[in-house]
């Protein structure tokens, strides 16, 4: 359920065909379990699953379909150029598949973002990003079940707050709830449907990222065709083991494991070396690479423990190790448990901190034992 590929049986799971049985399911869970007894899971891309039995209820949206889960207004192709094209999905269908879409029927806005996995209500909750790309760029509102007030709410833009990987929906995961008690992670709001507004073009947003740029051999801030740069994201998303393929161990994992550190600038000033990477991430704070320090803090391209993990039979970490094309994902090499994941995690922020005295924090959502 996971493309990890670890942890336990859950007790429940309900996969809802319709907004009424989605909601439903919610009610149900919440009326039966405390808040963090309830899992909303999409494509299982970014979460760490326990080994542990997770005793509750996990929901996963079986409304994927591209025909009758999503609208596009207005749909018709021959609506005049860099018009504006409204797009509503349920938050089952997959990111990608989306995306794919939207560049098929000549839309402009999405393609940066390619084969990003998982599903489209957990686009908003991280705010996913890539390749000068976010869904922030894009989104309008999200339709989403209010789990403490009960009801449908609609949440704008602005409402979201959304960040570097960051909105109120994944805050709200750690936010105290009346009685003291958290909401866990599923967090207050559960997405019911995204609803995106993208520009009627053959040609991109202005490319932003000097990678893709360079792949692309043109300048940062030109346009370009749309399905040229989903190819080449898709292509560089290969290179590093970032494109789901079952046969390779490399994508045996939640992509990036850890977000790249926001430091205030006498932070970066202290702590960074001359050479490290610096980004300007606004209001006077500066974005470094995560990779960049795992790498120079002696972990490289499949680095893993030899140290023996005895929760999961003793057989040893090495069952999880960096990826060999891509030091900031954590991966299966095939057998290993949560913990083998959560023993190679911990060293790797250990060590960037004993170097940098830069604390790396987990993307992935991490059920039971933190990191």
């Amino acid at each position: 359920m996971t493309t990890f590929r670890v942890g336990g049986p859950v007790t429940t799971l309900v996969e809802p065909s319709t907004e009424d049985a989605f909601v439903d399911a919610l009610r149900r869970a919440d009326g039966e379990h405390s808040p963090d007894r309830l899992l909303i899971l999409g494509g299982g891309s970014n979460i760490l699953a326990d080994d542990a039995p997770f005793d509750g209820t996990v929901i996963r949206d079986a409304r994927t379909s591209l025909e009758t889960d999503v609208t596009w207004i207005p749909s018709e192709p021959s609506a005049p150029q860099s018009s504006p094209v409204i797009v509503t999905a349920a938050s089952g269908v997959a990111w990608d598949a989306l995306v794919n879409e939207s560049v098929k029927r000549g839309l402009s806005g999405l393609e940066a973002l390619s084969g990003i996995p998982g599903t489209v209500g957990a686009a908003p909750v991280q705010n996913i990003g890539a390749y000068g790309g976010e869904v922030a760029h894009t989104l309008l509102r999200i339709g989403a079940w209010d789990r403490l007030e009960q009801r449908r709410v609609e949440l704008t833009h602005d409402d979201l707050e959304l960040g570097y990987r960051s909105s109120i929906l994944k805050q709200s995961r750690l936010t105290p709830r009346m009685d003291g008690s958290q909401w866990g992670p599923t967090g207050r709001w559960v997405v019911l449907d995204v609803t995106l507004q993208l520009t009627r073009s053959h040609m991109s947003a202005p490319v932003a990222y000097s990678q893709l740029a360079r792949a692309l051999d043109v300048p940062i801030g030109q346009q370009v065709e749309t399905n040229r740069v989903r190819s080449e994201v898709l292509r560089l998303r290969a290179s590093k083991g970032m494109v789901i393929d079952e046969g390779d161990h490399d994508t045996w994992s939640a992509g990036s494991f850890f977000t790249n550190p926001i430091l205030d600038a006498d932070e970066a000033e202290r702590l960074l070396p001359p050479e490290a990477p610096r980004f300007d991430a606004g209001r006077g704070l500066v974005k470094t690479s995560a990779a960049w320090l795992i790498d120079r803090a002696g972990f490289g391209k499949g680095f893993a423990l030899s140290d023996e993990c005895e929760p999961c039979g003793g057989h040893g970490s090495a069952r999880a190790s960096l990826s060999t094309k891509h030091v900031l994902a954590l991966t299966n090499r095939g057998g290993a448990c949560a913990q083998d994941i959560r023993v190679l995690a911990r060293a790797v922020r250990a060590g960037v901190k004993g170097r940098f005295g830069v604390t790396l924090v987990p993307e992935p959502v991490v059920l039971g034992e933190q990191i």
